[in-house]
């Protein structure tokens, strides 16, 4: 198990300890659960007396806190208790990546260019021409077609599916049965019979780097051109991106929220809990769209809209 010493992970985070820094801990654990060896952490001082009943070999605080709110253990004060918190977390749980190679029960396409850095696991479909990086962990049961392109240090979990063409970039996740470029919501309908003829969706999807991808979402194809998740963007479980749509960097699609065809979001963008934008609509840098709107028109940057229509 691996384990750091307070000074250690201060310098990780740029943070300052009170009291012994040479205190050493293997991972992160909430007040009440943490054990010996663990770390905790508090984001108020107003919580500080319940540290005392604490049983953590140290606590991650802000910066407000001092050496009379120490306790028995020593404190390591940071600006902001929630982002160091995830990233000593992410530091103290890393693993170098171990290769596993291919299954045997895997099925590889023909003209395929796998790194040999990779572990493939039982009952993956891989097709044809398809391009895999360095270091990329691929569960039982994803299913990757024809063309695509995965990038160095990605996480595809158990039955996700890559679908024919689309493009991965580096330390990409999707989360267990994420469908990426089922084909786009595109038909005309017939006014006479009322019959609808579904539109070809020729295009692809491209996810950048360190884009995640939650469990059971959709990201559509494009109907021609691409669907763009742009670098470091967060999209939960059971969201529906539709085809041709752009996401900016390192917005965040809260669970079941959706976006129509053709509409845009800048960087930074919010969409909270089954929120909803219609096709072809822009939403410019630093928009925050409320649990449950839905949005109807354009929005300057960093408007905070909520309701149906969204104002």
């Amino acid at each position: 198990m691996k384990t750091a010493a307070l000074s250690e992970l201060a310098d990780l985070v740029h943070g300052n300890v009170l009291g012994d820094d040479q205190v050493r801990v293997s991972t992160v654990n909430s007040l009440d659960l943490a054990e010996p060896g663990q770390l905790t952490f508090l984001n108020t001082v107003k919580l500080a007396d319940k540290l005392a009943a604490s049983k953590a070999s140290a606590c991650l605080v802000p910066d407000d806190f001092t050496e009379a709110d120490m306790a028995d253990i020593p404190l390591l004060q940071v600006e902001n208790v929630d982002l160091a918190s995830a990233r000593i977390h992410n530091y103290l749980l890393e693993e170098p990546f171990q290769a596993a190679g291919i299954h045997e029960r895997a099925v590889i396409g023909t003209n395929c260019v796998i790194s040999e850095q990779v572990s493939i696991g039982a009952l993956v479909s891989i097709g044809d021409r398809v391009r895999i990086g360095e270091r990329v962990k691929i569960e039982p049961g994803v299913v990757i077609g024809d063309d695509v392109r995965i990038g160095d240090d990605c996480l595809l979990h158990a039955n996700a599916v890559i679908a024919y063409g689309c493009t991965l970039g580096q330390r990409v996740v999707l989360h267990h049965g994420a469908m990426i470029g089922s084909d786009g919501f595109g038909f005309a309908t017939d006014p006479q019979s009322g019959c609808h003829v579904s539109k070809p969706q020729v295009g692809t999807v491209r996810l950048d780097d360190d884009v995640q991808i939650g469990a059971n979402s959709c990201v559509d194809r494009a109907a021609f051109g691409v669907t763009h998740i742009k670098s470091g963007v967060r999209i939960d479980n059971q969201v529906m991106v539709g085809h041709n749509c752009v996401i900016g960097e390192n917005s965040v699609l809260v669970g079941q929220s959706g976006m129509a065809g053709s509409s845009t979001l800048g960087r930074n963008v919010i969409l909270a809990a089954r929120a909803a934008v219609g096709g072809h609509i822009h939403l410019a840098d630093g928009v925050t769209v409320a649990a449950l709107a839905g949005v109807h028109n354009n929005q300057k940057k960093g408007a905070d809209v909520s309701g149906v229509p969204a104002v």
